[in-house]
């Protein structure tokens, strides 16, 4: 049985005060929400952090509210499963919702936030294993060691981003709010991540991202399809979220986001052109989704090989593309 290490709890009364607990204590601290993704990687020491600090228990992170332009902004600490149960989420955004309804389990779902899964750690086959098969191998660049295994010429880590829930709210042109001891920012979610497996947030150490912000979805239909070995449980061996603007038949706008197949979210939309200002058929459906997934860099890092993996790229945008063409 793997146990957690000692660490210090340190629990905050406000965002603020947690920031200037990060600061203060530099990479010696963390933040917990849910845990899911955290505390099984401290007890197999990925992270090691002297001191946790909880942020769950915070009553400006668990809220979900409609905003004055349409949209909504929902806490960061609201769970994934309060955004699945909420009928207005789903009928404005159903691509998220079900991004949402696709991370994990049931039970997972029932501690894991929609901030935690934004921040999610990326994830590889050499890095998410036990300290001891991890020293046996040398380590990787992700976590004490200086080389990535799955490409060794490669100056940065190539573990690959997991997040469910990212390129749906990047497909909706969503942003989150930071708040860090210098003030906050608004950013777009796209703008969060960078094309490293180890430094995947552009996030600042002692930033807390405390909400995410959905803009009216206006005439935008969305959907998102995940790619897995099980129906439940596992990360994306691919993900592909579309949005569509439509009139009547006729696409007028078209957005499409792909993950799990490099380390950071990929915007492939302009890859749709062909799409827009006609509707949708069977041969141009394949020619936009052969194109959207040129981007696609699966590795040998994750379950099954990463010729299926670049092969189903294509087909989840092709999939993705006609579920939010069909939403009502």
């Amino acid at each position: 049985m793997l146990r957690l290490p000692r660490f210090s709890y340190l629990r905050p009364e406000s965002v603020a005060e947690a920031a200037q607990i990060l600061s203060e204590y530099g990479p010696r601290a963390t933040v917990v929400a849910g845990g899911t993704d955290l505390l099984p990687k401290m007890k197999r020491g990925q992270i090691e952090p002297e001191v946790v600090v909880g942020i769950g228990h915070l009553p400006e992170l668990r809220q979900i509210r409609a905003t004055g332009d349409g949209g909504f902004e929902i806490g960061a600490c609201v769970t994934l499963t309060e955004v699945v149960a909420s009928s207005e989420l789903q009928a404005a955004y159903r691509g998220y919702t079900r991004a949402a309804a696709l991370v994990s389990s049931p039970a997972l779902r029932n501690s894991g936030t929609i901030g935690g899964n934004l921040c999610v750690d990326t994830r590889c086959n050499y890095y998410d294993e036990s300290y001891e098969w991890r020293k046996a191998l040398g380590f990787c660049m992700k976590k004490d060691g200086n080389i990535c295994r799955v490409a060794p010429a490669s100056a940065t880590c190539r573990a690959i981003a997991s997040s469910d829930t990212a390129p749906a709210a990047i497909s909706m042109n969503a942003t989150v709010l930071l708040v860090g001891p210098k003030g906050e920012r608004e950013v777009p979610v796209e703008s969060l991540y960078q094309d490293d497996g180890q430094f995947y947030l552009t996030k600042a150490a002692d930033e807390i991202l405390v909400s995410l912000k959905m803009p009216s979805p206006g005439a935008w239909r969305s959907s998102y399809v995940k790619v897995r070995n099980r129906g439940t449980i596992d990360f994306p061996l691919v993900g592909a979220a579309a949005a569509l603007k439509m009139n009547g038949s006729v696409v007028e706008d078209c957005r499409i986001v792909i993950t799990a197949v490099g380390p950071q979210p990929l915007d492939v939309s302009q890859a749709a052109r062909p799409l827009l200002g006609r509707p949708i058929d069977d041969a141009i459906l394949e020619e936009v989704a052969t194109e959207a997934a040129k981007p696609a860099r699966p590795l040998d890092n994750a379950d099954i090989s990463y010729v299926w993996r670049k092969r189903m790229t294509r087909r989840a945008i092709e999939q993705a593309i006609k579920e939010a063409a069909e939403v009502a």
